[in-house]
């Protein structure tokens, strides 16, 4: 796969959408006109991993009645954006998740991300190619976790693995897509601030890195490099900072855009042990 970027810029009677493609995955953004984006609870911009995650779904739960035209059933168009029982995006995603009774459509135990997703792509489907959507492969990804990515070498899931960063068997319900993306290629901008790494020096000097697991007014407790629970007295300690920098390298140190990719759909299996 060719690893140059192009530029392309599409315009008709509609949003402008700007195309980035970066090798072979389309990144829209929905500029211009925010009024034709129908009650959105946001200003008409959906991030491109979520629209993506958005498809799979919709493929997998909704494609067999409404078909990829969105126009399946009598009556509604899920392409016009504009939907009679839900005017936002928070009512959409109720709609989603509790169904409609006395029709086919029924609940869904739906996480939020999966809400997202499907939102992202049903308020941009009527603008969308989807032969130029590139969804990862989470068989693909899973290899790559473990192999090429290196990211057990850190990360715990299911059980499995080291604690000395973040557990991510849940990861796939709690994050968006969008979300895991800015977090695989930019993990500093990304890193939120429970997540970052502590540097504690006691009182004799010894210096303890680890990752934070809870603190308190008068202590603080960590997961040391070797793995060892310590609990801190802040009053015994001669310094006590967190770092602003992330451990994790971006994965494009590591992976090529399609890798990534599938590692991102790997991701969005993790949703916690049956």
């Amino acid at each position: 796969m060719p690893k140059h970027t192009q530029f392309a810029r599409i315009t008709h009677t509609g949003p402008v959408i700007s195309v980035l493609l970066t090798g072979g995955i389309a990144l829209l953004i929905l500029i211009g006109n925010p009024s034709r984006a129908v009650g959105q609870d946001h200003v008409g911009q959906y991030e491109q991993a979520d629209i993506e995650f958005g498809v799979r779904l919709y493929g997998a739960n909704c494609l067999r009645c409404h078909a990829e035209t969105g126009d399946a059933v009598a009556g509604v168009d899920l392409r016009s954006g504009a939907y009679n029982r839900a005017s936002s995006d928070r009512e959409l995603m109720e709609l989603l998740r509790t169904g409609i009774p006395g029709t086919a459509m029924p609940p869904n135990n739906f996480s939020d991300s999966e809400l997202t997703g499907l939102v992202s792509y049903l308020r941009t489907m009527r603008d969308i190619d989807l032969s130029a959507v590139a969804l990862g492969d989470n068989t693909r990804g899973s290899v790559l976790f473990t192999g090429k990515g290196a990211c057990a070498t850190c990360h715990r899931v299911n059980g499995l693995g080291p604690r000395t960063a973040p557990d991510l068997s849940d990861i796939g319900s709690i994050r968006t897509a969008a979300t895991l993306q800015r977090s695989l290629l930019d993990p500093t901008g990304s890193m939120l601030p429970i997540n970052r790494p502590v540097s504690a020096t006691l009182s004799d000097g010894t210096v303890i890195n680890g990752r934070r697991l809870n603190e308190d007014t008068y202590t603080i407790q960590v997961i040391d490099q070797d793995e060892r629970l310590r609990s801190l007295d802040k009053s015994e300690l001669r310094e006590l900072s967190a770092l602003t920098e992330s451990p994790m390298p971006p994965a494009t140190e590591l992976l090529d855009t399609e890798e990534i990719a599938d590692l991102l759909a790997y991701l969005l299996t993790l949703k916690g042990l049956e």
